[in-house]
């Protein structure tokens, strides 16, 4: 007796193929989720999009977890598209269609962009979570451990200290599970996504500061009680966009016994822990370039005055840019009065704006 078996068509098997190959942070597609969806049962999970099954079957086991990592996914395209938007690469391509199986080919072909986002990405989870510990949002953990070493006079331990060890662990675990799947791209592409998350991690570990409250009669501050808290999210991007700017192309090869990422232009050394690193190098994202990833500059609004990476000369690539008119309205000649409100007129004003050509 034959055994039948059912042939999948080869556009289904291509679908399921690519969703389990496609880009390491598809799981931003949960962004799109919509904002009245409460995730409190396990067939939530498949309203989802972009998650591999290790990521679902996470989902599935910490409910109360996933509906922190859907805000972490907004913050992380909310966060990167205006860390740059002063330059030309404005990282709009994070962005794309829930159906679509890859990202644009700057952030799927490991480059210096993908390298940013990767980073972006993996400390803006564990960030997340790590507040969420601290504001009760989460009660499967609480505030973080109260430090060893014994303060200064005039200083005590107290507060509630972001929890990053708790952070670190769940979003580790969730950001990283498409790397470590069998068919996750080519091994010097996952080296370089797996790198480059743990910078974002290690710029997340230094971004944990003492912070303190003034206790004292008349504000005087006799006594601080103080805490371990990190940094803004937005501060911890600026860290990252620095590291961008200078990270390091390399390439796969032998070093040792196994092949490893090494830089490519420098002598024989292994890959810095605290750098960002890319396999390929970017488009200039001048112009419009499908094949590249690029959206190009035509239409950016450019600063006539900057000196920087917003300037007209930059951002136009030297194609120069056209002047327009703008009226805004704003709030003018504000009143206090006694008790207690405030009246304020409306001002119009003309100011004039650039956009490139």
């Amino acid at each position: 007796m034959r055994s039948s078996s059912h042939v999948l068509p080869l556009g289904v098997l291509t679908a399921l193929l690519l969703s389990q190959v496609c880009s390491g942070i598809k799981w931003l597609s949960i962004s799109h989720a919509p904002a009245s969806l409460h995730i409190n049962q396990t067939a939530h999970c498949k309203l989802l999009p972009g998650m591999v099954s290790s990521q679902a079957q996470l989902c599935r086991s910490n409910l109360e977890l996933m509906q922190t990592i859907v805000t972490a996914a907004r913050e992380v395209k909310k966060t990167c598209q205006k860390t740059f938007s002063d330059m030309r690469w404005n990282c709009s391509s994070i962005d794309i269609p829930v159906d679509a199986q890859k990202y644009r080919p700057d952030l799927d072909r490991g480059t210096r962009e993908a390298a940013f986002v990767y980073a972006l990405s993996a400390a803006t989870i564990s960030h997340t979570i790590a507040r969420a510990c601290t504001t009760g949002d989460l009660r499967m953990c609480t505030c973080g451990p109260i430090p060893a070493q014994i303060p200064e006079p005039g200083y005590r331990w107290g507060g509630c200290a972001d929890n990053l060890h708790y952070g670190l662990i769940m979003g580790s675990k969730f950001s990283d599970a498409p790397m470590k799947m069998k068919r996750a791209g080519s091994h010097a592409n996952k080296l370089m996504h797996l790198h480059n998350s743990e910078v974002g991690r290690q710029a997340l570990r230094d971004a944990l500061v003492m912070k303190c409250k003034c206790h004292g009669v008349s504000g005087s501050c006799s006594i601080r009680t103080c805490w371990r808290g990190l940094q803004d999210l937005r501060e911890i991007a600026m860290d990252l966009k620095t590291k961008y700017l200078s990270a390091t192309k390399v390439v796969h090869r032998p070093l040792g016994t196994r092949k490893q990422l090494v830089p490519k232009d420098i002598d024989i050394r292994p890959v810095r822990e605290n750098e960002l690193v890319y396999l390929q190098s970017s488009s200039d994202f001048c112009t419009q370039s499908e094949k590249l990833g690029s959206v190009g500059t035509q239409d950016r609004q450019c600063n006539k005055t900057s000196l920087g990476s917003d300037s007209c000369d930059l951002m136009c690539c030297g194609r120069g840019y056209n002047p327009y008119s703008e009226k805004l309205v704003e709030r003018c000649h504000c009143k206090y009065h006694w008790c207690c409100y405030v009246t304020c007129k409306k001002c119009e004003r003309i100011v004039e704006r650039y956009v490139c050509k």
